[in-house]
């Protein structure tokens, strides 16, 4: 009976559990929706079902607690690390120190600025043509007519906000008739977006006819203070509206007109990353960076050679 027991009781543990990849995955947060769909994305892909062991840390943007994340990971001598940075400054001790313990290292999402020698591979968007997109996109919208901007700009020291803010005032720079009024963190959130947009409002009322968002919880902020200011925008109203991610939300939002245009930044990521991590693990080459593809998205009656003009069968199939 005690044998019996004992084989029911090894029955029941996970099968080959020793044998799972184990991976750490550095989490910038939870401060937006797509923040939510990568971290779900990778708690989909890295599995037990699919050889994984996967520990996902929520670093609430706090740099020094992801940082003291990677720390541990290290300390459990995971089989792989992947690193969402909060910022893009500051990573060249940590980054040896995986290095000196042999643990490899994938950088995802955002960028950062360390010498390449440090990690082994990189996963993510090219937030800089997000930006340019962006700006190409008005160009054409607007063509010859006067553009009065406001932005309201990602967390400070993300490369995702230093990508979007350069590539779109890559654009700018070539228009002459185009005047970036001002341009203010909102840290990625709802929140911050209406706070920065309620004092916009106050500091250049009557002065504005374009506000770009770098993500879309910041747009919904904006579109609550604009509300509230009794203020139009979107297709037909006084104000343009430009946003980034393209979340379900955000993209809902562009069908209605509300946000008349929407770009990619796809957090669709870790089955890449995963790739990337079988390659290593069979001791096949890989490619040191990996491109995640994105589009653009265009309010109903937009036509643009850089989006795609949104219907409900372009949400329905959307993935996130």
């Amino acid at each position: 009976m005690a044998l019996a027991a004992a084989t029911l009781s090894m029955m029941a543990m996970p099968v080959y559990a020793d044998d799972l990849v184990t991976v750490g995955y550095a989490q910038v947060g939870h401060e937006s929706d797509w923040r939510t769909a990568n971290t779900q994305n990778y708690q989909d892909v890295f599995s037990e079902d699919a050889g994984y062991s996967l520990d996902l840390v929520d670093c609430d943007n706090d740099n020094a607690a992801q940082l003291e994340a990677v720390r541990t990971f290290i300390s459990k001598d995971m089989d792989y690390i992947v690193i969402a940075p909060i910022q893009s400054a500051g990573w060249d001790t940590v980054l040896q120190e995986a290095q000196d313990a042999g643990i490899p290292v994938i950088i995802a999402d955002r960028e950062i600025e360390a010498s390449d020698d440090l990690y082994d591979a990189w996963v993510g968007t090219n937030t800089t043509n997000e930006g340019i997109t962006a700006g190409n996109w008005l160009a054409e919208y607007l063509g010859d007519a006067d553009a009065n901007i406001l932005v309201i700009e990602g967390s400070v020291g993300a490369s995702a906000t230093l990508g979007r803010t350069d590539g779109f005032n890559q654009v700018a720079g070539e228009h002459d008739n185009w005047t970036i009024l001002d341009s203010q963190s909102g840290d990625f959130t709802q929140a911050g977006g209406q706070e920065v947009m309620e004092s916009f409002i106050k500091s250049y009322e009557g002065q504005f006819n374009v506000v770009i968002c770098q993500n879309d919880n910041e747009a919904y902020g904006a579109m609550d203070a604009m509300d509230a200011a009794g203020i139009t925008y979107g297709v037909d109203g006084d104000v343009t509206l430009i946003s980034f991610d393209a979340t379900h939300d955000g993209l809902q939002y562009t069908l209605d007109g509300k946000i008349n245009c929407d770009v990619e930044c796809n957090p669709i990521q870790a089955e890449t990353v995963k790739g990337v991590i079988e390659k290593m693990q069979a001791g096949e080459d890989y490619e040191k960076t990996t491109l995640v593809e994105d589009q653009a998205f265009v309010a109903p009656g937009i036509e643009s050679e850089y989006a795609t003009t949104m219907t409900q069968e372009v949400l329905d199939g959307r993935a996130y």
